[in-house]
């Protein structure tokens, strides 16, 4: 089960792309999510659950930056 857990959450980050306001958010939410989910007994999945919602609100931060921007 931990091996069907790492290679799901190794698919999820390769897939998430390389911009840097996406790996800053993934970053971030894996590592809360991550201890989040180690209390929990579920460090792995804690880890790239927390990484997928770190780069949805770091993706919603830098659309609503440029949307502010002047054009």
């Amino acid at each position: 089960m931990k091996s069907f857990l790492l290679i799901g959450a190794a698919l999820l980050l390769a897939s998430l792309g390389t911009s840097s306001a996406s790996a800053a958010g993934c970053i971030k939410g894996a590592a809360i999510g991550g201890v989040s989910g180690h209390v929990m007994g579920h460090g792995v999945a804690g880890a790239a659950i927390g990484c997928a919602i770190g780069h949805h609100e770091a993706n919603k931060v830098a659309r609503d930056a440029q949307e502010e921007r002047p054009r």
